[in-house]
Parts: C-alpha cells; structure tokens; sequence
C-alpha cells in the first residue's frame, strides 16, 4: 500500500489540477523532487521519470525558444508511465504540449502560484516526513522539560504507571503501549501515538484513562523527537548496576544509536523522579556538564596528590 500519491499533493497544497487526471492516483515512492532542465535541454540518459517535475520560470523560459517539433518531442520524453506528477510553480502558463503528452501517458499536471524554490522546499519536507522510515516500538513516550523519553520494559514492570506520576508533575505524554517512530533524518527519530490510543493510557486494575480530558491539553502532545532510551526492569540481586555512569548504553532504532539507562525497579524507588532526573542529567552532559567524569578526574587527583604524599 503506497504511503503516499499524486491526491495527496493535491490535497495538501491546494494544487490546480490542469490534465492527466486519470494518473492522480500515482504512488510516490521517492522525497528527492526534480528540474528538468537539461532534459528540456535534450538529454535524457539519466532523467528520474520516477521523481516529481517542477517546472519553473527558468525551464518554462528556455522551452519556449525551441522548435515546435522539438516541443514535442521533449515533453513526450518528460511524461513517462512511472512519473508521479509535473508541477507548474507560479501560476505560469502550462504548455499545450505538455498538456497533450499528459493526457496521453496519464500523467497529472499541476499548477501552484507559489515559487519554484519555496514549493520544492515545501514538498521535499512532506515526502521525507511521510517516506521516512518507519518501525513500532512497545513502550511509552514521554516529553520530559524538552527531552524525548522513551521507556521501555517487559509487560506489567511499570510503565504505564511512572508515565502517569510523570503527567502528574508536569510533563507530558506523547504514546502509551504503542510507540509508533519514523526517522525523518540520519539521526532524528520522532514517536507518536496510533490513531487509535492517542492521549489514552492503560493502569491495570484502573482500566483506560483519557489523560488529556483528565490532565488538560498541557500534558500530552501529538509527536517529540526521542532522545533517550530509559529501560525498566525488575531487581536482579546478582547483576551488576552501574553506579557511576561513565560508561553510556546504546540502543539501535532503525539506523539510530541512543543513549539507554537501565534503571532496576524494587519497591521503595521513585521511578518517576528518577527518569526525571536522568531526562535533566542527559541535557547537561550534553552542555558539557558531566557529573561522573567529574567525579573520576578528582579520584584520580586524590590518588595522584596521595602517592606524591607518601613519596
């Protein structure tokens, strides 16, 4: 099933349908957007028939001095059964040519008054908003002062529970259960809540809760950028924790590494507090502060300043 077709565009930007409407449900299965000029030009040995065709006043303008069987020719050779759409920029006149080479090969041509750059900008961003890779993570996501949280674990560990104190102290939940996640650039993930189960949250025992008509529309948010990974589980007395953090875990998703904590859950700790704490310790690594490293470097000159004293 295409993510993405021709309607789509149309519908999103407002464009003009001009001809080749039999071809408006054309799937679209490339970000990249093209301007075919040197193929206006007359080479067309590596023309992307399968990207979407702006053309603008710059092409428009040198179409025009060529010969009408020229004319012909090239918008034939531009209007191929894979192409998507073409796409006339400000509002410029389209070309008869164009519009009987359309109609035969069922390719939309379209007209949109906005300019050439800005609405190749615009439509670049949409299609790798939409083509973007994409995966489901079971979890929950949760904004915490700016930083992405996603919290992970087994069934029953807590999750849904910690995402709730979290709501309560003034932060804000993106996705229970399901954690739907696209990667929108080389090392950018954002989450989001299914359709279905956004802004609800499921306590055993309790059932479903709304958190945005019990919390207000403060504490959820529609998608966030993850950040961090924070992992749940069960106390395990013969297992190694780590007690100063020097050393950071990482999680892949998709193509991206994160930063993971493992925080062991016993009765008695405050997870809700203790991710908060980790959300506010990654922010300052990430200005330079880091706590731990700190800490080694004046173990090491206590030690050092100790063996110089016994010398």
């Amino acid at each position: 099933m295409p993510k993405v077709r021709t309607i789509d565009l149309i519908e999103k930007f407002n464009l003009e349908l001009v001809s080749g409407e039999e071809g408006v449900n054309r799937p679209i299965s490339m970000s990249d957007i093209s301007r075919p000029g040197i193929e206006l030009a007359g080479f067309f040995a590596y023309y992307p028939a399968e990207r979407i065709q702006i053309l603008g006043k710059t092409e428009l303008s040198f179409f025009e001095k060529l010969p009408q069987d020229e004319k012909e020719i090239r918008m034939e050779k531009l209007c191929t059964d894979i192409t998507p759409a073409i796409i006339i920029s400000r509002d410029l006149e389209v070309p008869e040519e164009l519009i009987i080479a359309s109609e035969r090969e069922s390719v939309p041509v379209l007209k949109s008054p906005v300019k050439t750059t800005r609405l190749s900008s615009r439509l670049t961003n949409f299609l790798e908003s939409k083509l973007a890779p994409t995966t489901a993570v079971h979890g929950v996501l949760v904004d915490i002062y700016g930083v992405g949280v996603l919290i992970i674990g087994k069934s029953g560990v807590g999750k849904s529970e910690t995402a709730l104190e979290l709501v309560k102290r003034g932060h804000r939940l993106v996705a229970d259960d399901c954690v739907e996640i696209r990667q929108e650039d080389q090392d950018t993930l954002v989450g989001n809540a299914p359709e279905l189960i956004e802004h609800l949250l499921e306590i055993r025992g309790l059932g479903i809760i709304n958190v945005m008509t019990l919390f207000g529309a403060g504490a959820v948010r529609s998608n966030k950028r993850i950040t961090l990974v924070i992992s749940l589980e069960l106390w395990d007395q013969n297992k190694q924790y780590d007690r100063l953090g020097l050393e950071e875990e990482k999680m892949k998703i998709i193509d991206t590494n994160l930063t993971k904590y493992t925080i062991p859950v016993r009765p008695g700790r405050n997870l809700a507090v203790i991710i908060e704490v980790a959300a506010m310790n990654y922010r300052l690594k990430r200005m330079g502060l880091n706590a731990a490293e700190q800490f080694s470097n004046r173990l090491t000159s206590a030690i050092e300043y100790s063996d110089q004293e016994e010398l």
